[in-house]
């Protein structure tokens, strides 16, 4: 295990920089996972990260150590830094000092949406996002989709909102959403608030993709005329509608539900 004591070591830097700005982690094809939790899903469901970072004062922890151990079993480099240092780097009050440096998963994108997934239409917010990454990984979806205006799915609070989700999920980004859907083989169904179709009398037992939009503007007017259908939430009481991330959960789970019926009774 090495030691950096000093905020001028390079590779310090280059982790700073990383825990703090996007355009970084863009840029260089890499990004932190922050915590015990997301270090662990990454061992269970990755393998080996590029690298391994720790606070001093974290080693005496149990789940620390046995993250490092698992770490370092699978030969990846272990660095510790002093609290002070690992602050700069951390993005989590009164966490627990432990953190994986990774390459961000490229995957080869399709030819075609040809399963079940998620396209995010210039959702902003990364609390939102991470939040319907969650979801979709729960309700057995795999795929998601971002446009170039949604918020970078590998950073620090994307992260922490999917609480592992993107370790099970295919993550594409900058893409054209609109020349996906036009080469779409699922059908395609469109969030909107104004939409005459309610969810719930839709027929989801079929592989199906969903849009979601912008928290203030919605879906585009360019992908609700692409859509095969434009499909609303249902809501009493006098709120004007659900944040995104709530659509999102009842729409993928609405889908689970209708084809786990369907399996039931077969």
């Amino acid at each position: 295990m090495k030691t950096i004591s000093s905020r001028d070591n390079p590779f310090y830097k280059d982790l700073k920089q990383l825990a703090t700005s996007s355009q970084a982690r863009r840029k260089a094809g890499q990004t932190l996972l922050d915590g015990v939790h997301l270090c662990e899903s990454w061992l269970e469901l990755k393998g080996a990260p590029l690298h391994c970072v720790v606070s001093e004062a974290a080693l005496g922890n149990p789940e620390v150590a046995s993250i490092v151990a698992r770490a370092e079993s699978l030969r990846a480099p272990v660095t510790a830094l002093p609290d002070a240092l690992f602050g700069a780097i951390s993005q989590v009050e009164h966490g627990v000092h432990v953190s994986f440096l990774v390459e961000t998963p490229r995957p080869r994108q399709p030819d075609a949406l040809g399963v079940s997934a998620v396209l995010l239409d210039g959702v902003q917010d990364p609390g939102n996002v991470g939040s319907i990454l969650r979801s979709a990984g729960a309700a057995g979806i795999r795929q998601v989709y971002c446009s170039p205006g949604t918020a970078f799915c590998w950073s620090p609070k994307v992260l922490r909102a999917a609480m592992g989700a993107h370790f099970v999920l295919e993550i594409f980004e900058n893409v054209d959403l609109a020349a996906l859907v036009r080469g779409a083989k699922v059908p395609v169904l469109a969030t909107s608030g104004y939409a005459a179709e309610q969810l719930y009398d839709v027929d989801l037992r079929q592989p199906g993709a969903w849009v979601l939009g912008h928290e203030g503007q919605g879906v585009s007017d360019e992908l609700l005329d692409l859509a095969t259908r434009r499909v609303a939430v249902p809501h009493a009481g006098q709120v004007e509608s659900l944040n995104v991330a709530a659509c999102a959960a009842v729409c993928f789970f609405e889908q689970m539900r209708q084809q786990m019926q369907q399996q039931r009774q077969r």
